[in-house]
């Protein structure tokens, strides 16, 4: 394994694996606004064609295939991977990547299973290397003054949160893939509810259940259509969502407390001003977030991390315990029974503190590359 000292480097050197959608579409686009600390060194994909377009655009000169990743890992020419692959293989290019003494940060879902996010965490801490989930939104004000909303008892004590995230996702796109490949809505969109939930009540669930439809679309012959769940946390609280590939696009969220409530409407999008509506004692203020870069935040904190040798927030716990809920929920749609989750302890919590702001780009040009949805 290389020694990673970082003392001396003043920037960090990426490569980025799996050059798909989120990769063309805002991943390689935001190294330009975390040129501070982060360089996009190198590519690592199956399509050459792409690669030598997309490094023509980029100034990338090295690039690997999938079956030269260790090459690539074993270079010497980079520092960190930005892992972007189907979510089925975030597990294995991330412990290949630990084993190397490379660095990681990994989209979300962490991985497929709860087994896979510990063999992760354990993997990067043997080696001694960052491991970082990439929660957006953990960095993005409009869900971080969220937060210190629900902490201020502006709306007095939080009591339920609702929320609804779909879109039409086309055929044939890998997030129709088979569950156990991590594809379904509930992998790519539940997971933001969840998540959510979880930093505006500050806690974790006791217990989950949930109800899921197949549908009679092609579509979806191996992921559920639409799923919703019910997470029940302590001190009464509930939470409740419904994500879905078959329904027009909804991406919002509302918390409602005792003495009044927000909705975030739109709430989770990467490309588009975020909404706030206030309501207390029957007044609504509005509040617009204007469209940032959402990824070049991620990649300037990791790299600080790795700089500065300190430990990533949102960690592999943070992903582990949104895939444990996942799957939890999943069986309890499987069984029709509710599924109590026990030994969940984080203590970590997004706040404004983590907020990082850098300035919207101009939507790029596809290359071998789908939209998921045509919308």
């Amino acid at each position: 394994m290389r020694n990673h000292s970082q003392r001396k480097k003043k920037k960090i050197r990426y490569a980025v694996v799996g050059l798909g959608y989120i990769s063309q579409i805002a991943v390689l686009p935001a190294f330009e606004n975390a040129k501070r600390n982060s360089e996009l060194v190198a590519f690592v994909s199956d399509d050459p064609e792409k690669m030598q377009e997309l490094s023509r655009k980029y100034n990338v000169e090295l690039m690997y295939s999938y079956e030269e990743y260790e090459d690539c890992l074993q270079s010497g020419n980079i520092d960190a991977v930005y892992i972007a692959l189907p979510n089925h293989m975030h597990a294995e290019y991330t412990i290949r990547s630990a084993r190397a003494g490379v660095h990681v940060l990994c989209e979300k879902p962490m991985a497929v299973t709860e087994v896979e996010c510990r063999e992760m965490i354990r993997e990067t801490e043997e080696a001694n290397v960052k491991l970082m989930i990439s929660y957006r939104l953990h960095f993005e004000r409009a869900n971080l003054k969220a937060v210190e909303i629900a902490r201020s008892g502006e709306i007095g004590e939080p009591r339920f949160f609702t929320s609804a995230f779909s879109m039409q996702v086309q055929e044939g796109n890998i997030r129709l893939n088979s569950i156990s490949q991590g594809g379904g809505p509930l992998y790519d969109l539940g997971i933001y509810c969840i998540n959510a939930a979880r930093y505006l009540f500050r806690a974790e669930p006791l217990e989950v259940s949930a109800s899921r439809i197949q549908g009679q679309d092609p579509r979806f012959g191996e992921c559920e259509e639409t799923l919703a769940g019910v997470l029940r946390f302590p001190d009464d609280r509930l939470a409740t969502f419904t994500c879905s590939f078959g329904a027009s696009d909804v991406s919002a969220y509302q918390l409602v407390g005792t003495k009044g409530n927000l909705r975030v409407d739109p709430a989770y999008e990467h490309a588009n001003d975020l909404m706030h509506y206030l309501t207390v004692d029957g007044k609504t203020r509005k509040q617009t977030f204007k469209k940032r870069d959402q990824f070049a935040p991620v990649l300037l904190y990791f790299s600080d991390c790795v700089l500065k040798n300190r430990d990533p927030e949102p960690s592999g716990w943070e992903g582990l315990t949104d895939v444990r809920i996942i799957q939890a929920l999943h069986q309890s749609a499987e069984k029709g029974n509710r599924i109590s989750l026990e030994g969940l302890p984080r203590d970590e919590r997004p706040g404004m503190e983590q907020e990082i702001q850098r300035p919207a780009f101009s939507k790029p040009e596809l290359v071998h590359a789908e939209p998921p949805t045509e919308s």
